[in-house]
């Protein structure tokens, strides 16, 4: 372990914790209220930016993808009521939980199975608009469904995307970029699981294999990249188009939330509960929310025991300057989306003033709430996606939070929203297995 990080383990409960592989809860103190002047390092307009060109590209998707002609091209998922999951977290967890529960499933959306589906394909979508739209091949004015044309493909077809990935993101990435017409490589760490390469393969997309970590694949994708001028590198650790992609769900569910006559305001405060390795996703859902809700939400995310960079990263001011590794965590969890050893700087320093806490949990724990909510709503999500739930599981942890931002006493009036981050891509033997973990 570094010498230089003792102080921290010595004066943050949290950070000691975590050091020490125990589940642990970190309440964010540098929170600025939106009453107050607001530090951010992105403009709401560009939220608004990145919906007109999903909104542009819509005609296009629900061309290409059969399975988007149902919402004219777009790409959104349910957001669902969880009472039985409710009961079992609170009876087997002692969770505590007042209000409504819910299920945001982006496990469950189109093309690529996982919220990256939001982040991934944007960055992609913004990609290919651009080198059109220079080669004068397109306007922004045209019916972007015009780009499911042979020609278009052909054009697309002289550049290289790439990515580095545990999975989702590689999957996202791969799977649109191909249908583009790109030549697409994704650099996948060793925690990457093989039903995710075998997939991406038989897609047309070349996925380079590591026996290393995460930020081993980014850093040599990267470098592959860049020495190649025709490729384009999908910067997971510090790209804010990934990040403007995810921030769109804002605005998405706030339509959702109206349609089910769901309110957010003083009286009754929402709660969202978000996966985190990198931090882009939860990121830039956190973001797109607080942009619409301001103070009436309030972001968690929660990471791996052994994969908790953002809690460091952000607990000790640190950010991208430090790594599990750093505090002799070795970053190995079963949670291959979140197994992310350093948080991405970027993200940390946007969300520092709006994210409400973080919260860690044992892999083991990923198993019993995947059977909980398959056995209680018959809905299937990844282990990693089950992190969602992590946060609730903390009671004691989680009503010093609400006596800290005054809301102790509107819980009964509060909505919570678990975001379920992947799953229904999963092939079914793999399913099993995952099924049967920890029961032995």
């Amino acid at each position: 372990m570094r010498e230089d990080l003792q102080k921290f383990i010595d004066t943050i409960p949290a950070v000691k914790d975590a050091s020490r592989l125990k589940e642990t809860f970190w309440i964010n103190d540098r929170m600025i209220s939106q009453a107050e002047e607001r530090i951010t390092m992105l403009h709401p307009d560009q939220i608004a930016d990145a919906r007109n060109r999903l909104e542009r590209f819509a005609p296009y998707l629900e061309e290409v993808f059969p399975e988007l002609r149902e919402t004219k091209g777009i790409i959104e998922s349910e957001l669902r009521d969880i009472p039985g999951m409710k009961d079992f977290l609170n009876t087997a967890y002692g969770a505590e939980i007042e209000g409504r529960l819910m299920l945001k499933m982006d496990s469950h959306l189109p093309i690529s199975g996982s919220v990256k589906a939001r982040g991934g394909i944007y960055e992609v979508l913004k990609h290919g608009e651009d080198l059109a739209l220079e080669a004068g091949l397109l306007k922004e004015t045209d019916n972007y469904r015009m780009l499911a044309e042979p020609k278009f493909r052909e054009f697309f077809g002289n550049y290289t995307v790439q990515v580095g990935s545990t999975g989702n993101l590689g999957m996202s990435i791969g799977i649109m970029s191909a249908k583009l017409g790109f030549h697409v490589i994704v650099h996948m760490s060793a925690d990457a699981k093989q039903w995710k390469k075998d997939l991406l393969r038989g897609r047309g997309v070349e996925v380079i294999e590591y026996a290393d970590d995460y930020c081993a694949a980014v850093e040599q994708g990267r470098k592959n990249s860049d020495a190649d001028e025709m490729s384009y590198f999908v910067d997971d650790e510090n790209s804010r188009n990934l990040f403007l992609g995810y921030s769109v769900a804002g605005e998405r569910l706030k339509k959702q939330l109206d349609q089910q006559n769901i309110p957010v305001d003083s009286d009754h405060p929402l709660f969202v509960y978000i996966p985190c390795g990198i931090g882009g996703a939860p990121g830039g859902v956190t973001y797109g929310l607080k942009q619409i809700y301001g103070d009436h939400v309030h972001c968690f995310f929660t990471e791996p025991v052994h994969a908790c960079c953002m809690l460091l990263g952000m607990a000790t001011g640190l950010q991208d300057q430090v790594s599990v590794k750093d505090f002799g965590i070795d970053g190995r969890t079963d949670a291959d989306g979140l197994a992310v050893g350093r948080p991405s700087a970027f993200v940390g320093k946007v969300v520092e003033p709006v994210l409400s806490g973080i919260a860690t949990i044992e892999d083991k724990k990923l198993y019993d709430l995947m059977r909980g909510l398959l056995d209680r709503e018959d809905i299937f999500i990844e282990p990693s996606a089950c992190a969602s739930f992590g946060a609730l599981i903390h009671p004691a942890h989680l009503k010093r939070c609400l006596e800290k931002e005054g809301l102790s006493d509107k819980m009964k009036n509060a909505t919570h929203i678990a975001w379920a981050t992947g799953g229904n891509m999963v092939p079914e033997e793999t399913r099993r297995a995952y099924l049967n973990m920890g029961l032995e």
